[in-house]
């Protein structure tokens, strides 16, 4: 404040016209156009490489992101909330699960505990230092809280059960079909971590775009549905309820950050054109496909099996019709036409209204935590 003040004192070039009425017009005009150069001009915003202040979230520009935020918050809620005691019994139970379901329940935890993980340091350690609209900003923050939350809620699940720890927590090493996964993934967050990486060239703001793409429409869009579908299938049958009631909050969760990620993606492509290329839609092209054999692939390690009236066979269709819809939402043409969605009521549990939600435990419409209510 003092630094401030002695600015303000010892340049009378921008001093008020109130206090310095010896300047005369062009005088006041200037300490005007000072002023205002301190002043975010909307017009001036932009999700990268913008000029104007960070710091100054107002005026809006991007008001469906901060639109999104407020939706976040409004669905706040925590893994304690859920209560798990029917799924510890059913898991104690030697007869309560298949092994096939049993390999289903701990495959998925050892993806998703160290999954929500990565994505959180990608917007931490990546993405936010990009990224120059605050509002845009603002809801990277809420979701870097919710990746925690996610990870939280596996945790919570892996200490309810009574699961081996070291056997979950360590699977991104030790289950190929998990680790190929995330190695897919690594590279792009590594690449925008870089404390040498700024945007401000063609080719890194297409490094960038590259890396939102990847967490958007493959991470958060794709590779985590395979896992979503099965642990809501077991809720369907009244079985792990309580850790299904999570995956159906983390969904609905998810499906927000993908949203937000595909309307990050095409702001960026609308104000720089240039760098959505005939060359780099194909290499983006390509990453699709190879997601999609690596998702596939994990669905066939999951279920080695038909169970809970599902193949391994039956997701691979699935998959390509989640992949052409995250495609043409960022512009791209479907990459596996006429592929029909052979799991519809997915969207019912990702479209969270009025409705009970499967598992018969709690009211599912609700703003806050603290508001919802057993039965």
């Amino acid at each position: 404040m003092l630094v401030w003040e002695e600015e303000v004192r010892s340049t009378p070039a921008i001093a008020p016209a109130a206090i310095a009425p010896q300047l005369d017009k062009a005088a006041r005009a200037d300490a005007a156009a000072a002023v205002n150069t301190r002043r975010v001009n909307v017009a001036d915003k932009r999700i990268i490489n913008g000029q104007t202040d960070v710091n100054q979230l107002v005026p809006f520009k991007y008001k469906w992101a901060w639109e999104k935020y407020l939706a976040s918050c409004a669905n706040h809620w925590m893994p304690q909330e859920v209560n798990m005691s029917r799924d510890i019994a059913l898991w104690k139970d030697p007869n309560g699960l298949t092994e096939d379901e049993r390999r289903i329940v701990k495959r998925n935890l050892g993806f998703f505990v160290t999954a929500d993980s990565l994505a959180a340091n990608n917007i931490v350690l990546g993405t936010y230092r990009h990224i120059t609209a605050p509002e845009c900003r603002q809801f990277l923050l809420r979701q870097a809280f919710e990746e925690a939350i996610h990870t939280h809620a596996y945790q919570y699940i892996v200490e309810s059960l009574g699961l081996d720890e070291g056997e979950i927590f360590n699977a991104y090493h030790e289950v190929d079909a998990i680790r190929a996964k995330d190695e897919f993934l690594i590279p792009f967050i590594d690449a925008i971590m870089d404390p040498a990486f700024a945007t401000g060239t063609p080719e890194n703001d297409q490094t960038l775009l590259k890396s939102l793409i990847v967490f958007a429409c493959l991470m958060e869009g794709l590779f985590f549905y395979v896992g979503f579908t099965q642990i809501l299938a077991l809720g369907r049958q009244n079985k792990m309820t309580g850790a299904a009631e999570q995956y159906q909050y983390i969904l609905r969760d998810e499906s927000m950050h993908c949203n937000f990620g595909i309307d990050l993606i095409n702001q960026i492509k609308l104000e720089n054109p240039h760098l959505w290329t005939p060359q780099f839609k194909a290499e983006i092209r390509a990453l699709f496909e190879r997601a999609v054999d690596l998702e596939y692939r994990y669905a066939e390690d999951t279920m080695p099996r038909g169970v809970l009236g599902m193949n391994a066979s039956m997701f691979k269709g699935y998959l390509r019709y989640i992949a052409n819809r995250r495609a043409t939402q960022i512009g791209l043409e479907a990459l596996f036409p006429n592929e029909e969605n052979p799991f519809p009521w997915m969207s019912e549990m990702i479209d969270l209204k009025k409705e009970r939600n499967f598992f018969e435990t709690r009211v599912i419409d609700y703003q806050s935590g603290g508001a919802l209510s057993w039965d």
